[in-house]
């Protein structure tokens, strides 16, 4: 029995040790590492109570998202950008049939004309009616190649107070400021060279047979002014592809072709 008891009480102090050696161990782990052996272990599917991370995003106005770039910088790439656009647009849109046969562009006839169209077509004059639409649009293929010095003037007078945050918004900002910003004295200098072109083409004289045979037939009194609406529609047409090109710019890093675009449009990429 005495041996049994002796047994006991060794085993007893052999485990008290082991708990004295053990508590030693993690408090020296704890102090050395900092890791707390006593912390309950997170098994894989406990619930646990985390402490969300800081967010690092930053936010699109700042700086750092435009690595080194200065203010300078970004306003002359978005002015190169948009004068590419200007390009590239009155190139493609001064070619016969630019206008069109380009759907995005192409000038239709006026709303409010086009009661003319289908009376016209009824009375087997479609072909009259085909020709008017086609020379308003040659009027614009016409007037469209003295936009290119309007056009860059209105870009370079762009100031660079909202260039950062142009740059970092939607695909077409910087065509939506230009607009914007330069829409009415556009069609005030515009205006003069679309009435220009639409006598160069003969396009008001067939307008002028097309409204007259239109008012004899039905006995009204129609009338429209068609230097208003095709100055309107070809700087509407000059945008648009403004709008494409710098779309394009934003998006497809091989239309980037000069270093300033490459260097600010590449800065975009990661806003």
């Amino acid at each position: 029995m005495k041996k049994n008891i002796f047994i006991a009480a060794g085993l007893l102090f052999s485990i008290s040790t082991q708990a004295q050696l053990l508590d030693i161990l993690k408090s020296t782990v704890k102090d050395k590492t900092g890791v707390d052996l006593n912390a309950p272990v997170k098994t894989k599917g406990s619930a646990t109570t985390t402490t969300p991370a800081t967010s690092t995003k930053i936010p699109a106005t700042s700086t750092a998202n435009l690595g080194n770039l200065t203010s300078s910088q970004i306003s002359s790439g978005l002015k190169e950008a948009l004068s590419m656009g200007v390009t590239d647009g009155v190139k493609k849109l001064a070619l016969t049939d630019g206008f069109f046969k380009n759907e995005a562009v192409k000038i239709l006839m006026p709303e409010k004309l086009r009661k003319i169209d289908t009376t016209l077509r009824s009375l087997g004059m479609g072909s009259l009616a085909d020709e008017g639409v086609k020379l308003l649009n040659r009027a614009a293929e016409d007037a469209v190649t003295e936009a290119a010095p309007i056009f860059a003037t209105a870009i370079t007078s762009m100031t660079i107070t909202d260039a950062k945050n142009i740059l970092l918004s939607t695909d077409n900002a910087a065509t939506n400021y230009l607009q914007g910003k330069t829409q009415s004295q556009l069609f005030t200098a515009f205006q003069p060279k679309v009435k220009a072109s639409l006598g160069k083409v003969g396009a008001d004289t067939v307008w002028k047979s097309l409204i007259s045979k239109y008012n004899t037939f039905t006995g009204q009194a129609v009338t429209t002014d068609l230097n208003e609406y095709v100055t309107t529609e070809t700087i509407n047409g000059v945008f648009k592809m403004v709008a494409q090109k710098e779309s394009g710019i934003r998006n497809t890093p091989a239309m980037r072709t000069t270093s300033i675009l490459q260097k600010v449009f590449g800065a975009q990429d990661g806003k």
